[in-house]
């Protein structure tokens, strides 16, 4: 959707930026993180840029937030409204359908240079497309140490559990995307904002696929319909990632990365970590799943009026929709009970700035990488025949 600001977050989804980046802000005593390097030095030239980066906040700004966000909490939404905004939820705003065929038509651009959030992810993939192209352009899948090539698959026996192997080989076969050799889900592609940047990339890329859903049929059906789409290099799937009943088109263990921006904050807090539990399933051991979404106290959560709070931190839009607001600690151990461990997790607090109203804007976000364990034992003749498929 519209909402997914900094798509893949520079596509680093696949790795931290190179260390000559991260060499750049530890000489000048700043983040080794994989953000972005416009820092403000000089406050009189603050509305020189739209965006600052790595901003640091004083104990009265956190004060003055906590504060607001108190008072804006005070008021709850009624239990009966909102167990209607739950079962609303699937409901595709004709607003976001009528923004994504306006967005459509705009020229190249007019995306790079507008500042709304499809801009963003266009900037942040621009950087990621270099990076993806460079280290997994061949047939061969490199993340964090794990390296997986479906040549080095073969050499194992043809048929390690005779006919009952060979059957399960078969079913694990018919699936979109099953002769891929490197895999990527988007969880929540809305309309396809972030789906179409990705495929310009992996329709040059031999042996890679791309998965994405959403439990917006019209969502979904905007993505099919859309001329990049082409179903050799993608699947697009209706789906609801809070039933865990619910079976993806695929198997477990075959994904490479997991992209989840902007998502997690729409569902109710009770059920976040269900659903990160199942979507770590998917998952190839090494893979990686990557965050991105709302911080604590960002500005979005402390202009809400009073009667907008569902529950703590949690609140509903005037259109309806849901966003909660993490701190990092609950993001790792949300991801940690799901059996991940972190490769990075961190605040990312920038100043946006409006310079034409002369309005500054305190931004914060989560953005987050964890990883599969490598090794997991071969228990079932499933489990051998997953391994023998995809590594």
């Amino acid at each position: 959707s519209l909402n997914k600001m900094n798509f893949i977050t520079r596509l680093s989804a696949l790795c931290l930026r190179k260390s000559k980046m991260q060499q750049r802000h530890q000489s000048s005593r700043r983040p080794a993180v994989p953000l972005g390097s416009r820092i403000l030095t000089d406050t009189s030239k603050v509305f020189e840029h739209n965006m600052w980066d790595h901003m640091q906040w004083s104990q009265e700004e956190e004060e003055n937030a906590k504060k607001r966000a108190a008072e804006n909490s005070l008021v709850k939404v009624q239990q009966e409204d909102q167990d209607k905004y739950e079962r609303e939820a699937k409901i595709l705003p004709e607003k976001q359908r009528e923004e994504f065929k306006t967005e459509e038509r705009c020229s190249e651009h007019t995306r790079k240079n507008s500042t709304n959030s499809f801009s963003c992810k266009n900037e942040m993939f621009e950087e990621g497309e270099k990076y993806f192209k460079e280290n997994y352009g061949g047939g061969s899948t490199s993340v964090q140490g794990y390296v997986y090539n479906k040549n080095q698959a073969k050499s194992l026996p043809d048929n390690p559990l005779g006919k009952n192997c060979e059957e399960e080989l078969s079913r694990l076969e018919s699936f979109p995307g099953s002769d891929a050799t490197y895999r990527i889900l988007e969880v929540g592609c809305g309309a396809g904002n972030s789906v179409f940047p990705i495929l310009k990339v992996l329709c040059n890329t031999p042996g890679t696929f791309l998965y994405c859903c959403d439990f917006a049929s019209g969502a979904v059906e905007l993505v099919k319909s859309h001329s990049s789409y082409n179903s050799a290099w993608c699947s697009a799937f209706v789906h609801d990632v809070c039933d865990d009943a619910l079976p993806y088109p695929f198997p477990d263990e075959i994904l490479d990365v997991i992209l989840l921006v902007f998502v997690l904050s729409t569902i109710h807090p009770d059920r976040m970590q269900g659903v990160v539990n199942r979507l770590a399933k998917l998952l190839k051991p090494g893979g990686i799943f990557l965050f991105r979404d709302y911080g604590r106290y960002d500005t979005a959560q402390l202009r809400f009026k009073k009667g907008h709070c569902l529950s703590e931190n949690f609140y509903v839009r005037g259109d309806g929709t849901r966003v909660y607001f993490f701190t990092k600690d609950e993001i790792w151990n949300m991801f940690n009970l799901a059996g991940l461990t972190e490769v990075q997790n961190l605040v990312d607090r920038r100043l946006q700035v409006n310079r034409k109203k002369k309005v500054k804007m305190q931004r914060v976000w989560i953005q987050s990488k964890f990883q599969k364990p490598l090794l997991l034992p071969l228990n079932t003749s499933e489990d051998i025949a997953k391994r023998h498929l995809y590594g």
